[in-house]
């Protein structure tokens, strides 16, 4: 890798709080392998049995969660939000997935719908899983530079 994408994903890394330097390190050449594999499945992007069991493990310890692998990004992103001279765009884009099945029970409970109150004055809730599938919601930050000829991605 160049020494840009080097010091993009230190850059990224820096400001995780994980709860081990060596995690940190794990989730740095994380980056650096799926990185170079957008789209790929994690054995492909991590090339060798060694490397996918040591992903499965990064994602599995107890002591990795989203909050602290993805701090390091946020202040990052504000970093580059901060730095910019010009307006940030934030895209944002919903995507329907839907899926057909015969036992719609199988995919598992993914919400919780208030349906009223019991008699006796309780709130009543029923979970549910949806037949047809979730919404998913997502943003871009997108800094535009001075010439304007160009975006960036900020986040």
């Amino acid at each position: 890798m160049d020494t840009t994408g080097a010091a993009w994903f230190d850059s990224e890394i820096a400001g995780c709080s994980l709860a081990d330097e060596r995690l940190k390190t794990r989730l740095g050449k994380l980056l650096a392998q799926l990185g170079g594999a957008m789209g790929q499945s994690i054995p492909l992007g991590c090339q060798d049995w060694a490397n996918t069991m040591a992903a499965y493990r990064f994602f599995s310890n107890e002591r990795v969660n989203e909050a602290d692998v993805l701090a390091g990004h946020f202040q990052s992103t504000r970093d580059r939000v901060a730095a910019s001279d010009g307006p940030i765009f934030v895209l944002h884009d919903t995507t329907e997935f839907t899926y057909k099945r015969e036992n719609p029970e199988a995919i598992g409970i993914t919400e919780r719908v208030f349906v009223g109150r019991d008699q006796a004055g309780k709130q009543a809730r029923r979970d549910e899983c949806p037949a047809d599938g979730w919404l998913a919601g997502n943003a871009a930050h997108v800094a535009v530079t001075r010439c304007r000829k160009r975006m960036l991605p900020a986040g």
